[in-house]
């Protein structure tokens, strides 16, 4: 995913899109994959980004957390076909649906969504997804439209054992590695230069000063992906 820093560039103060990845080993442990300054999160920017990681040998991924951003997912669908499993974030997704929604909505909202994206097994989060979409497109057709532009990639983890859920909802792990990082440049309130985001993370994580735990549900990795069976029609 893209994130957002300021550095100097030319002497002035600028922000600029760095993009990140995280892998996950089959032992559970999370590892930063490459983080780069590309100028933008536009479909070109990550397509470079994945085309590097290609060519240092990362083979197709089976599977993919995004945040929605749609440059990231062109480039991903572009590189590895249709058929990669990609997961939109559940967070950024529940921002989205806030957003379309008037103040006074926002808690019923809340809870309808919570109730549908943590249910315990696949045919109740179908269950739930068809009724907020009934629900909500008499009370906020806006949000129901926002629901379903994300379609199936909103649910691609329940495909995953059930053990692994938490982990695959949310771009949490990477954001989590970007809350670190800022609280730890927080007195620098403009870095020096653009390269010295990568290096600077790079050097953090290897001495240790910021680490990644093994993610949720990883005794269970080697399971293989299941087919999507949710049936979208609500």
């Amino acid at each position: 995913m893209g994130h957002y820093l300021k550095t100097r560039i030319d002497k002035k103060a600028t922000n600029i899109s760095v993009l990140a990845a995280i892998g996950v080993r089959r032992d559970g442990q999370k590892i930063l994959l490459s983080i780069m300054n590309m100028g933008g999160e536009s479909t070109a920017a990550w397509r470079q980004f994945l085309d590097d990681l290609d060519a240092r040998g990362l083979k197709r991924p089976e599977f993919v957390i995004v945040d929605g951003a749609p440059g990231l997912e062109a480039a991903l669908v572009a590189l590895w076909g249709n058929d990669l499993p990609i997961q939109r974030c559940a967070v950024h997704k529940h921002r989205n649906l806030l957003a379309h929604a008037p103040k006074h909505m926002h808690e019923e909202l809340e809870n309808d969504y919570r109730d549908m994206i943590y249910a315990d097994t696949a045919a109740e989060v179908e269950k739930r997804r068809k009724a907020f979409l009934r629900k909500w497109r008499l009370k906020c057709r806006a949000v129901a439209d926002s629901l379903e532009e994300a379609g199936d990639r909103l649910f691609t983890f329940t495909r995953l054992d059930p053990s692994q859920w938490k982990a695959a909802r949310t771009t949490n792990a990477i954001e989590r590695l970007n809350e670190e990082f800022r609280r730890r440049i927080k007195t620098q309130a403009v870095l020096p230069c653009a390269g010295t985001v990568p290096m600077l993370l790079w050097a953090l994580l290897a001495s240790g000063q910021i680490t990644m735990r093994k993610v949720d549900g990883w005794q269970t990795l080697d399971k293989p992906i299941k087919p999507m069976t949710l049936d979208l029609a609500a």
